[in-house]
């Protein structure tokens, strides 16, 4: 949907990826999006690739992202499908990663979600949240089997995703993405992530966008799992390190202001280790740039969980969708179907 400065670039890694034999179907909703042009462009540049476009969104579902895809994967010739979001950029060698890790046991392999090397503070905002905060839950949740799919990079079955009646099946709710790694779960299938993050690559990079995105991944986290509300308050540094820090102060008499300043410095070493290992290179930002950008994202983290709790309300791009318990959408004066 639009245009940003890298979505030719982004584009463009999907039609070089080194894989024996594959086709690009791209869903665009609107005739007059400046995209298609784009998209065609890059056709023409890459004739050998099997590439189709699709242009119209049906109306299976509330999910405006379900309904751009549904007449594209119904055109779909293979048994395996991966959804990607139009600002992430592919390796040569990711296609291949994800299929190495496609077992006879696992019906979907994604990526955990990471940012590409850009200049700005924003950018740097980015890379530190999901190469701290972001990952170590990921990574946790990757490691004991708990779902915690995201739909930005995701590869799956297609007769697993047809026993689930398809796409369209999932087209109720805002995060297909988790549900429909939940059905494949509880249908005994394992889902797992690949060893290659999913680079998000997006020209559009500021603060405001940056934290509306958290705040409405909150709000769909907290109509998914009630119990979010409780527990993922514990998982940021400053709301568990002040708890803790009382604990000790009551039961061992100790200096709660001392023991909270370790735990925060510990905490942090840990952080900057985790995304060192997550980059896998050198950093485009300096140590100090990460101790700002880092306090601001840990400080500001409950202000924004806060935020998502006491206005459900999520906006996505033009829409106003309220949610109901257990994921359910329902789109604010949603569209007319003719």
């Amino acid at each position: 949907m639009g245009v940003d400065p890298n979505l030719f670039t982004n584009l463009e890694t999907f039609f070089n990826m080194n894989y024996p034999k594959y086709e690009l179907l791209f869903c665009v909703e609107d005739d007059t999006d400046p995209a298609i042009m784009l998209v065609k462009s890059l056709m023409e540049k890459y004739p050998k690739v099997d590439a189709k476009l699709f242009i119209g969104a049906a109306i299976v579902g509330v999910n405006p992202k379900i309904n751009n895809m549904h007449y594209a994967y119904e055109a779909t010739a293979y048994d395996f499908i991966l959804i990607s979001d139009s600002g992430i950029r592919m390796k040569e060698d990711t296609l291949q990663d994800m299929m190495n890790h496609m077992t006879d046991k696992i019906a979907l392999v994604h990526q955990m979600p990471f940012s590409a090397d850009r200049s700005g503070f924003a950018a740097a905002l980015e890379k530190i949240y999901f190469g701290t905060a972001h990952s170590r839950v990921y990574l946790t949740a990757d490691c004991i089997k708990v779902n915690c799919h995201t739909g930005m990079s995701a590869l799956m079955r297609k007769s697993v995703l047809e026993e689930e009646g398809g796409l369209k099946t999932f087209g109720c709710y805002l995060a297909e993405d988790f549900f429909i790694a939940k059905s494949f779960m509880d249908k005994g299938w394992k889902i797992t992530i690949c060893s290659q993050p999913a680079i998000q690559n997006s020209g559009i990079c500021d603060i405001h966008s940056f934290q509306s995105r958290l705040t409405r991944w909150a709000k769909l986290r907290v109509a998914m799992i009630p119990l979010v509300t409780i527990f993922e308050p514990l998982t940021e540094c400053m709301v568990i390190g002040g708890f803790t820090a009382w604990a000790v102060g009551v039961l061992f008499q100790w200096d709660s202001f001392a023991f909270y300043l370790v735990h925060v410095l510990i905490w942090f070493i840990c952080d900057w280790v985790l995304l060192t290992i997550v980059q896998n290179g050198s950093l485009p930002f300096n140590k100090f740039d990460f101790v700002v950008g880092w306090l601001f994202r840990e400080c500001s983290g409950p202000y924004l969980f806060l935020h998502a709790l006491f206005n459900p309300t999520i906006r996505w791009r033009t829409r106003v969708y309220k949610l109901a318990w257990g994921g359910i959408a329902q789109e604010i004066k949603p569209r007319i179907k003719f």
